[in-house]
């Protein structure tokens, strides 16, 4: 693993422990050449996924990038951590599992939603403004109002 300060290509693990609810390792790494500490975590990759924009566009699957979007969304909500963690590991695995490697993006938008409207309602409507492209309030009013139960008309 090249260190992240230096470049250099030798550095040594001295530290290795499960993660993420063990489906991943992380380990801490140390670089003879500056000295510096850093810290890099592995995962098992089934399958080397490529998103299809609604474009048309192809590009390479970046678990960070999907992470960010949905820790944007879940931004000050009272989830842990290795929930989230959780979470995407299991969206992955959903994707991975799904037996083709072109995974459509509004695929990959909907399994978030799907999942984040059982962990968490705010961050599920949240993460739908931005997928949805909202546009005006009258826009969440819609969505909101998708959410609630119907009640049944008193007779």
């Amino acid at each position: 693993m090249r260190c992240p300060f230096c470049g250099n290509v030798d550095t040594q693990v001295k530290d290795s422990r499960p993660a993420e609810d063990h489906v991943a390792i992380r380990r801490r790494r140390f670089c003879p050449a500056c000295g510096g500490r850093f810290t890099t975590y592995e995962r098992v990759q089934l399958r080397d996924l490529v998103v299809v924009k609604s474009s048309g566009k192809r590009e390479p699957f970046d678990r960070d990038k999907l992470e960010r979007s949905v820790r944007i969304a879940m931004q000050k909500r009272p989830i842990e951590p290795e929930r989230i963690d959780q979470m995407l590991s299991g969206i992955v695995r959903r994707l991975e599992s799904l037996g083709d490697t072109d995974v459509p993006s509004r695929l990959i938008g909907e399994i978030v939603m799907e999942t984040l409207a059982r962990i968490d309602t705010v961050a599920y409507v949240r993460f739908a403004s931005v997928y949805k492209n909202f546009q005006a309030a009258d826009d969440f009013d819609r969505f909101v109002a998708e959410l609630r139960p119907q009640t049944a008309p008193e007779e």
